[in-house]
C-alpha cells in the first residue's frame, strides 16, 4: 500500500488506517490506564497525543507484535525542557533522531517505548502504548513501515 497513515482516535478508542486518505480499516484499540490528557512524564499512564511515526517494528513483542513510536518528539521534549523534566542535552538528542526519522531516546523523565501492539483491549490497561487485538494487530503488521505517520487525537 502507498501512502498510509493511521489516526487514533482516543475518545472513541480507535485506530483508523487510510491509504492515500481513504479510510482502509478502522480497528477499536485500549489505552494507558489513564489515557485523558497529554503524556508528559514517565508513569503518568497517559497515552501521547500529537503527530508521530512509526520509528521501529518488533516481531518479538511481549504482547503478540508491536510497533514503536517516536514518542518523545521534539515538541514533547520542548515542553519537557520548559517543564525542567529534561536536559538541554536530552532535548538535542530527541530532536536529532526526530530529524533523522529514528527512535528518540525512551529513558528520559517524559518516558518512552510507546507502542502499537497487540495483546488485547479489554479496557485501558496499558502504560501508554495503544493496544489492539492480535488479529487486528496481524493486519496492521502486514502493511505498516517504519516511517508511516501516525496522528494520536484527544
Amino acid at each position: 500500500m502507498a501512502s498510509l497513515s493511521i489516526v487514533v482516535h482516543k475518545a472513541e478508542r480507535v485506530l483508523a488506517l487510510y491509504n492515500g486518505g481513504v479510510l482502509a480499516a478502522s480497528m477499536p484499540v485500549a489505552l494507558g490506564f489513564a489515557p485523558e490528557g497529554h503524556k508528559s512524564r514517565e508513569g503518568d499512564g497517559k497515552t501521547p497525543e500529537g503527530s508521530y511515526f512509526i520509528c521501529l517494528r518488533n516481531e518479538r513483542s511481549r504482547y503478540h507484535l508491536s510497533m514503536g513510536l517516536n514518542y518523545p518528539n521534539e515538541r514533547d521534549a520542548e515542553a519537557g525542557l520548559a517543564a525542567g523534566l529534561i536536559r538541554e542535552t536530552q532535548h538535542a538528542a530527541i530532536a536529532q533522531a526526530q530529524a533523522h526519522g529514528e527512535r528518540p531516546p525512551w529513558d528520559t523523565a517524559l518516558g518512552g517505548e510507546i507502542m502499537i501492539h497487540g495483546g488485547g483491549r479489554m479496557g485501558d490497561w496499558t502504560a501508554g502504548c495503544i493496544a489492539l487485538d492480535n488479529g487486528d494487530m496481524d493486519v496492521l503488521w502486514r502493511c505498516v513501515g517504519i516511517g508511516t505517520p501516525v496522528e494520536i487525537r484527544p
